[in-house]
């Protein structure tokens, strides 16, 4: 092997470039990612040498050290991001087989049962005539807004306002029954 200085960079890059890219490649499996990690060791060999000069014997064990390092950091970065992904994957998976299995449960008859009922009468004799009369006009009668409006004698934003209030409170008297509660009531 030739002997390295540090002003001949571009005989450094044409002589170890191939070898510590397979070697780098062997390792981290990507053709891009091996050669970002040889181009850049190689640079850093090279400021190595412009730094203080090392003998022959010791260049290409210097720059294995380099690329090991570097080849290591990326390899132990992957396997944070691959263990993040399989921990992610795992989560998105419970998640499906609750909502699978809640979704199997589902009994319509258990729906419209006369608890639920109860709850949501309960619920709608809690709150202020008004609101009530205006929720019921829109969730029961289907009236638009503006419909309602007009016939309570309210602007359209007030409408609003009083179905979304009843909305809410039936959002919390129906918690235990969420995926019932869109289904009634949201449209």
């Amino acid at each position: 092997m030739n002997g390295y200085t540090a002003d001949s960079f571009s005989q450094i890059y044409t002589s170890l470039y191939k070898r510590s890219f397979y070697f780098t490649k062997s390792y981290v499996h990507d053709d891009l990612v091996a050669e970002d990690i040889t181009s850049e060791s190689l640079i850093k060999l090279w400021e190595r040498l412009k730094e203080s000069p090392v003998a022959q014997e010791a260049v290409l064990p210097l720059l294995l050290t380099i690329l090991k390092h570097k080849s290591l950091d990326y390899l132990k970065h992957r396997e944070v991001e691959l263990r993040s992904c399989s921990e992610l994957e795992a989560w998105r998976m419970q998640e499906l087989s609750i909502r699978l299995s809640t979704l199997e449960a589902c009994n319509p008859d258990e729906i419209f049962s006369k608890e639920v009922t109860h709850i949501i009468r309960q619920t709608l004799s809690s709150l202020p005539e008004q609101t009530r009369h205006i929720f019921m006009l829109s969730r029961f009668e289907n009236r638009s807004n503006k419909e309602i409006a007009e016939a309570v004698g309210l602007s359209v934003k007030s409408v609003e306002y009083h179905i979304g209030k009843a909305l809410k409170v039936l959002r919390v008297s129906l918690k235990d029954y969420l995926p019932l509660f869109y289904l009634l009531f949201y449209y």
